[in-house]
């Protein structure tokens, strides 16, 4: 999952940063609302970190300017203000959540997870296809009743996929999910990561889940298919 953090504390961008790194997102950075609305606008994201007190633009403004232009990404406002004013004033402008400094990591990455499940219309950590489960808050994955292990980058791939199972993704799509504009990779990146996770998932197994639509990108189904390479 990819998530841009807006916050003009640089420590603090940086330290948020780290942490979802380390929880397996994919991380953008912003310091500024304005070079947030940007980002927005040519990214898809799975969440937004967004303070409110900012320079050039303020959390509030670009959380309105977002809304009007039909962007329904998840918000969670990181902010020292804490009366029920500014709160309201938030969740009635559309974020999705509202968290105080100082917060505890534990609980942003609990309630990132649970952000972004209800606005995709899921109110569980655990997906699965046939004999595959994935715990997205353990990171863990089973086939068959067998623990498999995954790299933070494979995972993150995974997760992704069993999120949009049935869905055919393209290469695009798969690699704004894995990286963020830092990144600076062969083109071939996603194709290594796609090889491995097949090897760990489907070697051994009858029944095929992850396959190659050729031209087109990878989806995950249970069904199998010509396509496969």
């Amino acid at each position: 999952m990819r998530v841009l953090v807006v916050e003009d504390t640089r420590d603090m961008n940086r330290l948020i940063e780290k942490t979802l790194k380390k929880a397996g997102y994919s991380v953008d950075c912003c310091f500024d609302g304005e070079e947030a609305l940007d980002y927005l606008l040519c990214t898809e994201y799975d969440a937004v970190l967004l303070d409110v007190m900012m320079p050039k633009l303020d959390g509030y403004s670009l959380l309105k300017q977002l809304r009007s232009r039909d962007v329904e990404t998840p918000v969670l406002f990181l902010t020292a203000k804490d009366t029920v004013a500014d709160r309201v004033k938030g969740l009635d402008l559309g974020a999705d959540d509202y968290l105080v400094k100082p917060f505890a990591f534990d609980e942003l990455l609990a309630r990132i997870r649970a952000m972004t499940r209800k606005r995709a219309g899921n109110r569980k950590n655990q997906f699965s296809i046939a004999d595959l489960t994935v715990d997205i808050e353990r990171r863990t994955v089973y086939r068959s009743g067998e623990e498999i292990t995954l790299l933070p980058k494979e995972f993150s791939l995974l997760e992704y996929m069993i999120r949009n199972q049935g869905i055919v993704l393209s290469r695009e799509q798969l690699e704004n999910q894995i990286w963020n504009y830092e990144f600076s990779g062969n083109s071939n990146n996603i194709d290594v990561y796609i090889s491995r996770l097949r090897k760990k998932l489907d070697d051994g197994n009858r029944c095929k889940l992850l396959h190659t639509i050729r031209g087109v990108g990878w989806v995950l189904k249970l069904e199998e298919t010509e396509e496969d390479a």
